[in-house]
């Protein structure tokens, strides 16, 4: 009765109930708007009650085996790992299949559960490191942890653990639940039933924010990198996994704060089933690629250790410290069974500001220094963080910043910018899923597989042993058979349902039944099809592909054109469930690349300018020019621009292929609407790049750059002076105006006569244009005027100044270009410089620092730097020659004595508590030596002698003087009139037994909330029923009676009621139940001879059961048994 007097009080009273029940992971209550309270039981393979032991051992193995088969019925999700690709199944429970039945805010499951032999290989260890040292190594325990999915769900997923009661994720098909148990170690008790405690993912509480962005670490410190270079060269040479099967193998790093708060004994079982859910989220359908977690290694930093990795407050020196740490753990053997692909690391410290769940770099996966990830530990909600913060180091970005997913992150996307609570089901967005497939092929270390390949048969398909009518029943309850109000033309394409009570009305749940349920004599249903039934295993065909066709013809006959080939994913095509064909479908080729006669038309123009004649805009034609869209994903549209107005037009159609996707690359090209990319040597997917006067692959030696300044006064008279001529082939060319003038400048292409800027008769204005196949920025800032485009040049231009005014004012015009040697022009008397290329040298730089703060022995070397000659100015040192690099000199330094390192302690910081047993002091301690020139430098703590100083103490250890603490009203009892409110009072919070001042405020109160239409008559009922029925109105299936009500005997006399609230017509209701009958017994007397409800009368809600908004009056003992579910807040 005390164990049910607390499920009971939890009812109003949420924040911090579950706390009382002494499990530490229940203070995650706390952060819960609602839960639920269950007792889950063990089943049968058609859902029939066996025991309600649920931990894993002999006694679950041996209830599970007894009527189901050793075979689970597979996800229709997905297939199997450990059936694609696992070790082959082990005797004894690791090995078997499991069911329990969970009920989950009313709905009761069914789950199908298999062992997930893919999380943890063969050989894992768990290591428990302490002062800096490993303490001791045990094989990691793993056989406790399952996979599965729903009986009557499709789509559903589990990942539980039953090391410890159950615990894990229950996905359905809305919405995602975690289950844990409400206290651990209670495995001798579970024959009586254990509770378990359910909540959504979504009624979590978060903190201000559940994640910042992950870390964009460009590059990790400078001193890293030379090791960074040294473990780049070894190449892993491990077993290969299955083809387009990757596996992360992990070391998973749960430092001091977690394994203190979680308890020793059961944080290893904790964390395999916070692993055992990110390996389940890795496999959603959604991610389009096939991604195992492993864990090969489990390491329990020590305190001290935990201490000094998290840099309170400062995330990115905690991400690195954690980073170099992993590092140092690395096996050096590739081929170890311990070595790691990637480090995931957990901690409750506070490494961030408030609300930051993690912290990662962003594309470090198989990189040895950035691979890594630091995760803020907080419940198995943290499996989201964990997945999201590697999700980053596989190379996905925030959906929404940088991409076209924003409107995903309000659906539950796992890479949303927040990890926030969501009323959808998880999944990657389209945008983690592109991005991911951008990065994955580049990740070698992820292709080695940890397990042998044994393949073990498929189990059986599920529908076998369930009709039509049993799914009905499953998905909406008892009486519900197959709908036979109208024919469909498959019954396998979807499941439609009805009650034998309205029979023409029939629901479905838009999903096909099971694979293998019988459809028609002789056939059965399989990926959505009634098909013969066969002696055959059915698997799942990937698609192959066919041949490749023959290149068809070229898209231009000069000026780069395309061709193309095909293949198809038919050779044999996709079934069963089976995998598309990976790769592409077409392969492009560039072709007839040659120059075209005559002067350079540019491809995109012609295309525009054909709509010169009939298309219309504003009901008016134009000359129309081409238009470059700032988006990428548009630039394989054709997008003219008005040369009169200066509209943009989508033309609503793409351009031709073998145009340029830009103005800016002049090599890539459109292909079917989209951009392929083409390196400078005229090759599809080719990374090659030319120097900055065209060579392709050059380092910019036979690059010219040309430069000149002209000052000239133009005449009215005369009209255009002629400045200058830029050669064909120039490329980055800047013109500008050297002082403020009131005429403006010209450019002509001298090989057609038109004027591409600024024709006699036209405004002068800022803008960028398209003209000669390039694009060119023209500005006019401070009177001043400036043109400039990268190039190249296709033919030369004349640059001319157009006067403005009446009066003769200087003209002063400075150009630069440059250009490939070959094709410099003459250099005459006009002003024109030839600047030589410039030439470089080696230069000394610095010095190193010396090898030794002090004490003689100490070296410095020579730091060389690439000088450039023209001006003395340091520059990269690619520039310089390498072999004329000269050899470095050393000298010798610091040659002072060395002063005795010392402990430094700081000041004591304030008392984290005010009062109570939990007050501490923290203070930091570092070993520092003093240097010659004063100044102090940190040394570890390995070269200061004596004790360290303690850095923590006690403070603050009085006794708290004790508080009334209350908790929330309940909602009113009645639905209308008058009825009650009612909230916990308690007094709280001394230590030494003292009492509360002052007087205790009120636990109950009367609420009015309408008048009723009529006076509501009262009913009874017994309350003496195989089912018990929850206050959150859900049934529990008992199998019996255990602790029947005991009827109140009538032999014992009524000493009147012992409560004032006796009287109140609204509780009469609760007559019925023994406890609250005997403690009023005098009101519940005339009750029931004014009123009295016939036998068999069903009801709505059972009587003797209160809801969760009609409290029971102080003291009143509850209803039910141990076992019974309770459940708060509203489904």
């Amino acid at each position: 009765m005390d164990y049910l007097r607390l499920v009971l009080s939890c009812l109003v009273p949420l924040h911090g109930c579950l706390a009382a029940a002494g499990a530490p992971e229940l203070l995650l209550s706390g952060k819960l708007s609602e839960y639920g309270v269950i007792v889950p039981f063990s089943a049968d393979c058609r859902g029939r009650f066996l025991s309600h032991v649920v931990s894993g051992g002999v006694a679950a193995a041996r209830a599970a085996e007894a009527t189901c088969p050793p075979s689970p019925a597979p996800s229709r999700r997905r297939i199997p790992r450990d059936a694609l690709h696992g070790s082959p199944r082990r005797g004894g429970a690791a090995g078997r299949s499991l069911y329990f039945n969970v009920t989950v805010f009313g709905k009761e499951l069914h789950l199908r559960l298999r062992p997930n032999l893919r999380l943890v290989p063969p050989g894992a260890v768990a290591e428990w490191q302490e002062d800096f040292g490993v303490l001791f190594r045990e094989p990691l325990r793993h056989r406790c942890l399952f996979t599965g999915d729903v009986t009557g769900m499709p789509g559903a997923a589990v990942a539980i653990s039953n090391c410890d009661g159950l615990a894990g994720l229950i996905r359905t098909d809305s919405t995602e639940f975690f289950i844990e148990p409400l206290e651990r170690g209670q495995q001798e008790t579970e024959a009586r039933g254990r509770a378990h405690v359910v909540y959504r993912r979504s009624a979590i509480r978060q903190r201000l924010h559940a994640e910042v962005p992950g870390l964009r670490v460009g590059e990790l410190p400078n001193s890293l990198e030379l090791l960074e270079e040294r473990l780049g060269e070894a190449e892993r040479k491990r077993r290969h996994a299955r083809k387009d099967d990757y596996n992360i193998e992990v070391l998973l790093a749960v430092d001091d704060s977690v394994v203190r708060f979680h308890g020793k004994e059961h944080v290893q079982n904790y964390v395999l089933t916070l692993m055992n859910i990110v390996d389940e989220i890795y496999h959603d359908e959604s991610l389009g690629v096939h991604i195992n977690i492993v864990l090969v290694r489990m390491i329990m930093v020590g305190y001290r250790q935990s201490v000094s990795l998290i840099e309170r407050g400062n995330p990115s020196r905690s991400l690195e410290q954690v980073c170099r740490w992993a590092h140092s753990q690395q096996r050096s053997d590739p081929e170890h069974a311990e070595y790691h692909d990637h480090a995931v690391f957990l901690t409750r410290q506070d490494f961030g500001p408030a609300g930051m769940q993690g912290y990662a770099p962003v594309t470090g996966m198989c990189h040895p220094l950035r691979s890594c990830t630091l995760n803020h530990e907080d419940g198995f909600s943290s499996a989201f963080v964990v997945a999201h913060e590697t999700g980053h180091v596989l190379g996905m970005e925030h959906d929404g910043q940088g991409n076209r997913c924003a409107d995903e992150t309000s659906m539950g996307s796992i890479m949303a910018p927040l990890v926030q609570a969501a009323f959808h089901r998880y999944h990657w967005s389209r945008c983690s899923k592109q991005e991911l497939n951008r990065y994955i092929h580049s990740y070698d270390c992820l292709l080695d597989d940890p397990f042998e390949h044994q393949w073990p048969v498929l189990p059986e398909l599920p529908g076998i042993n369930y009709s039509m009518d049993e799914q009905c029943r499953f998905d909406f309850g008892v009486g519900y058979k197959t709908c036979t109000a109208f024919r469909t033309f498959d019954p396998c394409k979807q499941l439609w349902c009805s009650h034998p009570d309205n029979p023409y009305f029939c629901k479905t749940k838009k999903g096909p039944p099971l694979d293998g349920t019988e459809c028609s004599s002789g056939k059965w249903c399989f990926k959505g099809h009634c098909i013969w039934k066969t002696s055959e295993q059915l698997y799942s065909q990937d698609g192959g592909w066919s041949s490749w066709s023959k290149f068809g013809s070229c898209s231009r006959t000069c000026g780069g054109g395309v061709r193309s080939r095909s293949r198809s994913c038919t050779d044999p095509p996709p079934a069963y469930g089976g995998r598309h064909c990976p790769g592409a479908t077409y392969e492009h080729q560039v072709c007839n690349s040659e120059e075209c006669p005559g002067p350079y038309e540019d491809f995109r123009a012609q295309q525009c300018s054909k709509r010169n004649s009939y298309y219309t805009h504003d009901n008016s034609k134009h000359a129309w020019l081409p238009y470059e869209h700032h988006d990428d994903a548009q630039k394989c549209e054709l997008i003219c621009q008005s040369e009169g107005t200066g509209d943009v037009v989508f033309m609503n159609q793409v351009v031709h292929d073998g145009t340029r996707c830009s103005y800016r690359d002049p090599y890539s090209i459109c292909v079917r609407g989209e951009c392929v990319h083409v390196g400078c040597d005229k090759e599809v997917g080719s990374l090659k790049q030319e120097d900055k006067c065209g060579v392709c692959g050059g380092d910019n030696s036979h690059c010219r750059t040309v430069k000149g300044t002209l000052a000239k006064t133009p005449k009215q008279q005369v009209g255009l002076l002629k400045m200058f001529e830029i050669p064909a082939g120039a490329r980055h060319v800047q013109i500008e105006e050297m002082e403020p003038a009131s005429h403006s400048i010209a450019v002509k292409n001298q090989a057609t006569g038109n004027f591409i800027l600024n024709a006699k008769g036209k405004e002068a204005k800022s803008k960028v244009f398209i003209e000669m196949g390039l694009e060119w920025e023209y500005t006019i800032e401070d009177g001043k005027e400036s043109l400039k485009t990268s190039g190249p040049l296709h033919e030369a231009i004349s640059v001319l100044v157009v006067p403005r005014e009446e009066e003769e004012s200087r003209s002063s015009l400075m150009y630069r270009y440059i250009i490939h040697e070959d094709l410099l022009p003459m250099i005459g008397n006009n002003n024109v410089l030839l600047e030589e290329m410039d030439s470089y040298e080696w230069a000394l730089k610095s010095w190193s620092q010396c090898s030794k703060a002090c004490g003689g022995g100490s070296i410095q070397y020579t730091k060389y730097g690439c000088r450039r000659k023209s001006d003395n100015r340091m520059v990269h040192r690619n520039l310089c020659d390498n072999g004329k690099k000269p050899k470095p000199i050393r000298r010798r330094c610091n040659l002072q004595e060395c002063s005795q390192p010392a402990w430094v302690a700081e000041e004591w910081g304030t008392c984290s508590k005010s009062c109570g047993k939990l007050g501490l002091q923290a203070r930091a301690v570092q070993c520092v030596q003093r240097l010659r020139d004063g100044t102090n430098r940190t040394l570890h703590a390995k070269y200061c002698s004596g004790e360290r100083p303690e850095t923590r103490r006690p403070c603050g250890r009085l006794p708290c003087p004790a508080q009334w603490r209350t908790g929330a009203w309940s909602q009113c009892s009645a639905s209308c009139g008058d009825g009650v409110q009612q909230r916990q009072v308690v007094c709280k919070g001394s230590e030494s037994g003292g009492r509360c001042h002052g007087d205790k405020p009120e636990a109950v109160r009367g609420c009015h909330v309408s008048v009723c239409p009529g006076k509501p008559s009262s009913i009874t009922a017994s309350a003496d029923t195989s089912d018990h029925v929850t206050p959150g109105g859900q049934w529990v299936p008992q199998e019996g009676p255990k602790n029947p009500v005991s009827k109140i005997s009538p032999r014992e006399p009524c000493l009147g009621d012992k409560s004032i609230f006796c009287q109140m017509e609204v509780l009469a209701r609760y007559c019925s139940i023994p406890g609250y009958n005997k403690l009023c017994c005098e009101s519940c007397g005339k009750k029931a001879s004014v009123t009295a409800s016939p036998p068999g009368t069903p009801h709505s809600s059972p009587a003797g059961t209160p809801s969760p908004t009609s409290p029971l009056p102080p003291g009143s003992p509850g209803p039910g048994a141990p076992g019974v579910g309770a459940t708060a807040g509203t489904p």
